[in-house]
Formats: C-alpha cells, structure tokens, sequence
C-alpha cells in the first residue's frame, strides 16, 4: 500500500493544524538507512515528523514513537544537523495532490549568514527520496539526498550534489480538490469498457487503488464495474461521491483503516470504506498521523531491526561455517592416526627382524609374529635396517601426540561450536521492541571480548547504548521470572542477579536464554515452574518444536567454571521437565520492561 497524495494532503493539513510553522529544528536523527526524523520544538512542546523513504513503507506523518538510533549517525544525518540545527520552519507545502510534501526552512549557515533550505520528502514507492536542498540565485539546488540518482540509475532526472533540482516527470492529470466534476462523464467516455476504478486513477491525480475501487463500489455496488456500465443515475452518484470526498480532504473528519479478520491491517483511506462488507474490519482514525504510524510502524521497526542484526548474523554465520571447516579437518587428521598402532607394529617386527636387513633394500618381508604370517615393510634405501626401524618409531611417537592434541583441539571446537549456535540462536531472537539496539550491541561486545572479532574505530569512539533489563514475566501465581536476553545477560542474571533460593531454568543441550525465578522467600509451585520452562523453551532454539527437555535446579547449585565463555555454566541436583515453546503465553504473562 503506497501513501497517495489526498491522504498526504491531509497529513499536511494536520501539521499546520499544529501549527508547527515557527517551530525550531531541535533534534534530527536517522534510525536506519531510508528513514529521518526530525524533532522541532514549539512553544512548550515538541512534534516529531517521521520521513521514510522506504520502498514498501514510504510515507511523512507525525509520530509519537522513539526508535533507537545507531550508535554513530550515518553521514546524510550529520550533514542534515550541520545545515538544518537550529533552523525554523517557514512552510508546509504540496503542489496539488502530487506525493511531493516541501518543508521550508530558515537557517544559518557556516559564516552566519540567513539562508533557505528545503526537504523534499517525494513519497513514491520504490523511487521514494529524501532530498535536502538550498537555494542558490533563486533556484533550488540539491545539497544531498538519502538516496543518491545517477545517470546510471535514470537516464531522465539526476539528484545529486550541487545539481538544479527538478521534479520528477508528471502526467496530466486532474487534481480532485479543485478539478470541474461537471465534464467527469464527457472525460470517462474515451476509456470504453475500462474497469471505472482503474480510469478514474487514469484521471485523477494522488488517489490510491482503493479510493478507486470505493468511487465504482459507490456509483455501481460493484468494484469492478466497468466504464460502459455507467448510466446516467450511476453517474450522478459517482459525482456526489467525488465532491463528498472532496469535502472529507479539505475538512479532514477521520479516516479508515481495515483489516483482515486476524487483526493485520490491509489498506487504509480518507473516507469510510464499504467495498469489503463483513470480510474486513473498519477502525476508525481521528488522526491521519496516527492512522499511518500505526499501520506502517511495526513493519517499519520490524524492517530496521532486521537491517541492524543482519550483518551480525551474517558475522556469526561465518564464525560458524569457520570453525566448522577447522573442526572437520581435525576429524579427518583424527582419523588418519588410527593407523599408529599398524606403523609401531612394523618397527618392532623390523627390529626382530634387523640381521636379515641390508642398507639398500626397499621392501622386506617379515614374519608377523603378533598376527601370523608375513607382512610387508618398506625401507628407505638411504637409511641402515635400525634407522629405519627408528623412523617408524618417530613416525608413530608423532600420530600418537597428534591424536592425543587433535582429540583436545576437538573438544575444545565442539565446545566453541556451541557457544557460537547459542550466539546465534540470541542473535536470532532479538526482537524489535524497545532494547532491541542494546541487546545487539551487547552481543557484538561479547563477541569481540570473546576474540572472534575486532571493534571499528568508531565503535571504540561510539557511545554505547544503554543495556536493556532481562524480559520480565508474571507467573499465574504472582511470581517474577527473569529472562536473560544474550550470553552476557544469562552470566548477569544466573551469577549476580538470582540468590540462592532462586530456581534456575534452561533447555536440556539446546541453546537459549536462562531463566530465574524469584522465589522471595516463598516456596514455588509446580504451574509457576511449568510455566518458567514453557518460557524457556520459548526463547531457545527449541522454540519451534515440541516435547523440549528443560532442567531446573536452586540457583545455588549452578557454577561456572574458569575460563568458560559467556553463557556457559554447570549444575548439579536437577530436574527436567518436558514441555511445549508457547508465544501466547509468553505475551500473556510478560510485563512492561
């Protein structure tokens, strides 16, 4: 669903409605790559407007949420910072019903001097744009953008530095603001037996398909009706619609959001929508802002986490794929040593054999006396028979080591291999709500404390987040349980957080978080550790099977040994309890933290 221009008209009109016009730019920040927000500071309050330029979720509106930010700004955020800070808004303009919103502004530039700036928010599906731009001997030139046009990537219009800027191609087409509905019938009769709903976006400008398919729904009771079906009498009522609607974005009075019969929003309009009937819901909106932050915002938080925690799988993945190949070398050097036994048999039959030998020959055949019958021995024609014998000596002696060292660097791999699944499984499960940018710098810290990487310069520069608390929860009988979110947070929460009379939770050889419940003195039943494991195995790998074995003991009987990596402990004196990952009851029992 693209944002159209009447709906862009309304948010327009509710900015000015706030009257933000005078208002100070006070904060500028970039959460992702597409996306700015912009802090402008009024008489005794703030407004937030949200600009994306992301493909599936463009739009501009006013926004109450507080996405994290990076820990370093990307470089188009600084460069809005150093032109726009401390500017103040002079317009809110839109030309029509085009999906081009300008926000003028009144800015200082490095020598003190007043200049005029602009942000062209240019909401267009997939070539959506934010566009800052100065004016220079009264034209507009582009003084960056968030998403850079060369000739490359479009032969009719270019947006980079310093170049005029233009605005990209435009059809006419009617505007339905200030358009003669009069001569609709005269204009619908070249399109023949098009379907109405798709001429009509012929005609008009900014409208979106199912504002169309509403015009034809009112006119027809049919959202496929075709342009020949029009009488007179339909004809009529398609007008009267049109004006009506014309009405509803110059006098905004609510707007309508629907959804599938699971509550996931579909599609949204400026007027009430009644094509769908029973098969979707209605939810009305008294603000348009506010309708589009919500239809668009958890796909939005949900796209820019997985942006941010995607080069950290990928980090992790590769650790993975590395030590595995390492790990299967040794296991084929392993296999190789097997044959030791067979090469220090050869030298003590060689040494038995030692007076029937001469320098120079290159093979001799013995009695096997361990196996019976006779064997086959290869001689370097260099050494004397006791060399030889003695190189099969050294040849066995260095296979015996290397399998004694191969058989530890193997425990030691499969241990790492391990760790670094319970680093992904944490990684995987980082959600997109509120600690999400901590819980993934957290893991990217235990990774280079761990070795496995090393920390950019401007990561050691950067200010880190603030570390998010474990995952709360409330047990059916009132008990607190605490859910780790990554390695570092389990070693926090098992080893200083939980006191002895805890329980402590986790699945059974499956990665995945700890969990503690408080106990506060009291004795803990059976449903609170049912439910605490059910949580377990709800944040483990495990999370989409069935049966997962979870164990539990006191936290005083968890230990963990010197030198273990992060997350890893052992315990004694516990239980396990087979039980089923649930999502609804982790969002049933979860508290806000």
């Amino acid at each position: 669903m693209s944002l159209d221009g009447a709906f862009l008209h309304c948010i327009a009109e509710e900015m000015l409605d706030k009257k933000l016009i005078g208002a100070r730019v006070d904060k500028i920040h970039q959460p992702s790559r597409d996306e700015i927000i912009i802090t402008l500071r009024t008489f005794g309050s703030a407004e937030k407007i949200l600009i994306s330029a992301e493909s599936m979720s463009a739009r501009v509106c006013l926004t109450s949420q507080a996405p994290e930010n990076p820990q370093q700004p990307p470089m188009f955020c600084m460069l809005m910072r150093k032109t726009l800070g401390g500017g103040r808004l002079t317009g809110i303009s839109q030309d029509g019903l085009e999906r081009i919103i300008n926000f003028d502004f009144e800015c200082t530039n490095e020598i003190g001097d007043l200049c005029e700036c602009r942000i062209a928010a240019e909401i267009m599906g997939k070539y959506s744009n934010i566009i800052l731009l100065m004016k220079k001997d009264g034209v507009w030139r582009v003084v960056d953008s968030i998403k850079r046009v060369t000739d490359d990537v479009s032969s009719v219009r270019r947006v980079l530095p310093n170049v005029v800027y233009e605005l990209p191609p435009r059809e006419e087409r009617l505007c339905l603001t200030d358009c003669d509905l009069s001569q609709l019938g005269e204009i619908l009769s070249g399109y023949g037996s098009q379907r109405l709903a798709k001429a009509l976006m012929n005609i008009f400008e900014g409208i979106s398909p199912i504002f169309a398919r509403e015009c034809a729904y009112s006119s027809a009771r049919d959202t496929e009706a075709l342009v020949s079906d029009l009488t007179q009498d339909r004809l009529e009522k398609l007008v009267f619609f049109l004006k009506k609607s014309r009405g509803h974005i110059e006098r905004f009075d609510g707007c309508t959001m629907v959804s599938d019969k699971s509550g996931k929003p579909k599609d949204f309009c400026f007027v009430p929508v009644e094509q769908y009937g029973a098969e979707m819901t209605e939810t009305r909106f008294e603000s348009p802002s506010q309708l589009v932050d919500r239809f668009f915002g958890d796909r939005a938080t949900a796209d820019r986490v997985k942006q941010r925690s995607g080069d950290l799988l990928k980090t992790v993945m590769n650790i993975y794929e590395r030590i595995s190949r390492k790990l299967e070398v040794q296991k084929q050097e392993l296999r190789d040593c097997a044959e030791k036994e067979k090469i220090r048999l050869m030298g003590d039959i060689l040494s038995a054999n030692l007076w029937r030998a001469e320098k120079g020959m290159s093979e001799i055949v013995c009695e096997d006396y361990i196996n019976g019958g006779e064997t086959a021995i290869k001689l370097d024609v260099r050494l004397t028979p006791a060399q030889n014998a003695q190189k099969l000596y050294a040849e066995y002696k260095k296979l015996d080591t290397a399998e004694k060292m191969l058989t530890k660097f193997i425990s030691q791999g499969e241990k790492e291999l391990s760790y670094i699944d319970s680093v992904f499984d944490a990684a995987s499960r980082v959600g997109s709500g509120p600690g999400s940018e901590s819980a993934i710098y957290e893991i990217k810290q235990e990774l280079i404390s761990s070795g496995y990487i090393r920390s950019a310069k401007t990561e050691r520069s950067a200010k880190a987040p603030k570390a998010a608390p474990p995952l709360q929860f409330r047990s059916s009988d009132g008990f607190t349980i605490l859910v780790g979110r990554n390695n570092l947070q389990n070693d926090k929460l098992t080893l200083r957080t939980a006191l002895p009379e805890d329980m402590w939770l986790h699945t059974q050889n499956i990665p995945g978080s700890h969990v503690i419940i408080r106990a506060d003195g009291a004795n803990i039943p059976d449903s609170t550790i049912v439910e605490a494991a059910q949580l377990a195995a709800t944040c483990s790998k495990g999370r989409n099977g069935t049966k997962i074995p979870v164990d539990y003991t006191l936290a005083r009987y968890v230990k963990k040994p010197n030198g273990a990596k992060p997350g890893m402990v052992i315990f004694v004196n516990n239980k396990t309890i087979l039980v089923d990952p649930s999502e609804e009851l982790f969002e049933k029992l979860r508290t806000v933290n």
